[in-house]
């Protein structure tokens, strides 16, 4: 390609020698005329493609480029290939800028971008839900006029960033958010916001548990080392030695208790969910279940078992062995003698439910939600009185749950209680199909 400024030399010297030609055939004035005139429509074509240019320049994107000729053709390419670039990484950064703001947006933590006077730049869904921000008026203002908590201002203040410091939110129902201020660029910052409010619940629950297991191994243990220095330092006859042994080993099978059911919870916590293809006898296992219960009574109540036929349960037969079981032994041991028990099966293809119902002592109001907390006790004397461990309740929900079913309690205080499990349709097999697999094999 010839260079545009031999190509502007080419034409001025074709002008000059038109015009020198002219000259000599035609005479000086000739001549010269025709240079001038030659020199005037070259200023006007340059004049009229920089006019061009200028409107382009002014709206690169509205108009197609304009059709020159000579050095303005390729300048105008030069331009247009220019503005295809620009275009094209206009285009890289916008999506890039896209795919960023999805990834914030992705993001289960709340992100939000400070300039250096703590000012918000961008903020994420997550941001604006847990300090109620809105994106769309918030931007260009302080965030600390916006997340008024004193510490989250001394905070931002201080400008000691290198830990996340806890934040009680205002909006949400009261969550527990982990909050740091990472600094990055010349003087941007990223404010990162956590939900740890199952967190900080988890560890109130780990150390309540803590606490709780500590408590109630302490008494028997408590008792054991008591007798034991007793029968130790004193010289007692053969009935009292008897009846400490005795009283230890009461207290030992206490401790044996608590630790079985401890070990039960935490196998229904880590072991797999049960499988749709273990089938419960539920005859059979609502047989035992009446069993053991007349032998917790002793005779001293009225036990009754009415169970509809025709559908089992698929699921793990331990795991609702010990959630009926302790249904039906928690009614035995809250009725006073003389009362009533019930034990209730009723199931369909729609679902089934075993329900227990007592005449017992029944359960104020308050306490109800409560129940199947781990060692939560209505009424701690008597619980120990009784046998209990505080567990049963706890271990009852969780193995429900793992069958993807429901604890219902219904009571009225002095005037009995009823428990209710409930299972959905996906865990109701018609009896005949446990036949049937028995006969298949």
């Amino acid at each position: 390609m010839t260079h545009p400024l031999l190509r502007a030399a080419a034409t001025i010297t074709l002008i000059a020698v038109v015009a020198l030609l002219a000259g000599l055939g035609f005479g000086a004035a000739t001549g010269w005329a025709v240079l001038a005139l030659s020199a005037l429509a070259l200023v006007a074509y340059h004049v009229t493609q920089l006019g061009a240019l200028i409107r382009w320049l002014r709206q690169p994107g509205a108009s197609d480029l304009p059709v020159a000729h000579g050095a303005w053709d390729e300048a105008f390419a030069l331009l247009h290939r220019f503005e295809r670039g620009a275009a094209r990484e206009a285009a890289r950064l916008s999506h890039a800028l896209v795919r960023w703001r999805q990834a914030g947006e992705a993001l289960p933590d709340g992100v939000v971008i400070l300039d250096a006077q703590n000012r918000i730049e961008w903020c994420n869904e997550g941001a604006a839900r847990l300090f109620g921000l809105d994106l769309g008026t918030d931007v260009g203002r302080p965030v600390i006029n916006l997340v008024r908590q004193p510490e989250f201002i001394a905070y931002v203040e201080a400008e000691d960033y290198t830990h996340a410091i806890p934040l009680r939110s205002e909006h949400g129902g009261g969550r527990t958010l982990s909050v740091q201020l990472i600094p990055y660029g010349e003087a941007q910052k990223l404010l990162l916001s956590r939900d740890i409010t199952r967190l900080e619940r988890v560890e109130t629950m780990r150390r309540d548990f803590v606490a709780n297991v500590s408590h109630e191994l302490r008494t028997p243990l408590t008792v054991l080392s008591g007798f034991l220095e007793t029968v130790q330092e004193l010289e007692l006859d053969a009935r009292r030695t008897r009846d400490y042994v005795n009283l230890m080993a009461e207290q030992a099978r206490r401790m044996q208790r608590i630790v079985d059911d401890l070990l039960a919870l935490s196998a229904l916590e880590s072991s797999p969910e049960p499988s749709l293809e273990e089938r419960v006898n539920v005859q059979g296992l609502l047989a035992r279940v009446k069993a053991d219960a007349d032998a917790l009574s002793g005779g001293r109540h009225k036990i009754t078992l009415d169970a509809v036929e025709g559908f089992d349960i698929a699921g793990a037969e331990s795991e609702l062995s010990s959630a009926l079981g302790n249904l039906a032994s928690n009614a035995v041991r809250y009725t006073p003698a003389g009362g009533s028990i019930r034990l209730i099966w009723r199931a369909s293809s729609a679902g089934a439910e075993f329900i227990v119902e007592d005449t017992g002592i029944g359960i104020e109001p308050q306490h109800l939600a409560r129940l199947t907390e781990r060692f939560y006790r209505v009424d701690r004397s008597r619980s120990r009185e009784t046998g209990g461990t505080g567990l049963g309740l706890a271990i009852v929900k969780h193995a429900l749950a793992r069958h993807q079913a429901t604890l219902d309690i219904q009571s009225e205080f002095g005037h009995g209680s009823r428990f209710a499990a409930r299972f959905p349709a996906r865990r109701v097999v018609p009896a005949a199909t446990r036949a049937q697999d028995a006969t298949a094999a």
